[in-house]
C-alpha cells in the first residue's frame, strides 16, 4: 500500500480534494491511502509517506522538503493550480499514480 500526503496551510483545502480523490481510488479499487494534513502536522505525521503532493499556496515548501527527505524514498511535488483549484480528483489521483510509476485510471 502507497501513502500520498496532500498538504496545504490548514489541511482543509486538501481534505476536499482528498475525498474526490478518495472515492476515485475506492471505485479503480486502488491499494493506496490518501491524507490532507496541515503543512504544521507534516513533520509529526507519524506513519510512512511514499508521496507528498503540495497544495499551489505551499509551493514555497517544495525545495525544503525535496532537501528534507532526499535521503528517503519520499517524493515531493507540487500539485497543478488548475486540477488544485477544481477539486480534479481524478487529474491529481493520476498525477500521484504517474509519480509513483503506478498505472493512471
Amino acid at each position: 500500500m502507497k501513502t500520498i500526503v496532500l498538504v496545504c496551510t490548514a489541511g482543509m483545502s486538501t481534505s476536499l480534494l482528498v475525498a474526490k480523490m478518495k472515492e476515485i481510488a475506492a471505485q479503480a479499487e486502488l491499494d493506496i491511502k490518501l491524507e490532507a494534513l496541515a503543512q504544521s502536522e507534516l513533520k509529526n505525521y507519524p506513519k510512512k509517506i511514499d508521496l507528498i503532493l503540495l497544495g499551489p499556496q505551499v509551493k514555497y515548501l517544495l525545495n525544503n522538503l525535496k532537501r528534507d527527505y532526499k535521503n528517503s524514498n519520499i517524493q515531493v511535488e507540487v500539485i497543478d493550480s488548475l486540477q488544485y483549484g477544481s477539486l480534479d480528483g481524478k487529474a491529481v489521483l493520476n498525477q500521484a499514480l504517474s509519480l509513483l510509476g503506478k498505472k493512471v485510471i
